[in-house]
């Protein structure tokens, strides 16, 4: 069973090589989906041994996970490890979701909730309140929704697909939204937390908004038959 590494990068030519040939320790392939950069992350992510998928124009991390999940699919991935391209997401500790997905788990999702201490208290509380309300609206418990460091089954992903809408932020917590409405098992792991010089590409009061809407719209939305 083939795995692939899956990393949205946005201007990240300075970073992504170590996350690149790190990924390639443990997966089969990484695609890097390169959403419009304006340096050479395209050519860097190449020299450092990745597949690029490139958009002429920025089009949001949720828009570049989704062509890159599909991409796996298509190409007969059974599975998906999805990571930052910035340094914040450890390609060494990919073997627990490994694990945890050979024994059966259908999505698992990185936990840094048990080290809170390295998180700023602002990231840290609205962590804490969106895992909550995902948390919910999953039917999961899940500690640390916001981590962006997961694996997904590709036939998980070709079911909920139809049904995540979301193109910006929002569209990691509709995925396990989604997958735990359609019964989908939803595993934890710890992972690392991990902080550098890094800017935030989240725009609070515009990815605050599409958050809030995405939740309405699953509250109002019709249930799924579940799958599993």
């Amino acid at each position: 069973m083939k795995v692939c590494a899956v990393i949205p990068a946005y201007n990240e030519a300075a970073r992504i090589t170590p996350v690149i040939e790190g990924a390639l320790l443990h997966v089969d392939t990484v695609l890097v989906v390169d959403d419009g950069s304006q340096d050479n992350t395209t050519h860097v992510a190449r020299q450092a041994g990745a597949m690029v998928l490139f958009h002429a124009q920025n089009a949001g991390k949720g828009q570049s996970l989704r062509d890159g999940l599909d991409w796996a699919l298509v190409n007969g991935y059974s599975a998906a490890i999805t990571l930052d391209a910035d340094g914040q997401h450890l390609p060494e500790e990919m073997p627990p979701f490994l694990a945890e997905w050979q024994e059966g788990a259908d999505v698992i999702v990185g936990n840094r909730m048990d080290d809170l201490e390295k998180m700023p208290w602002l990231r840290k509380n609205t962590n804490l309140f969106m895992s909550w309300l995902v948390s919910k609206l999953a039917k999961n418990a899940i500690p640390d929704t916001q981590n962006g460091y997961r694996l997904i089954s590709t036939e998980v992903w070709k079911a909920i697909a139809p049904r995540v809408k979301s193109i910006g932020f929002d569209f990691e917590s509709e995925m396990l939204i989604q997958a735990g409405r359609m019964g989908f098992e939803i595993r934890s792991v710890y992972i690392s937390t991990v902080y550098g010089d890094e800017a935030s590409k989240i725009q609070p009061c515009r990815d605050t908004i599409r958050f809030f809407y995405m939740v309405g719209r699953k509250l109002l939305e019709k249930r799924p038959q579940k799958v599993k």
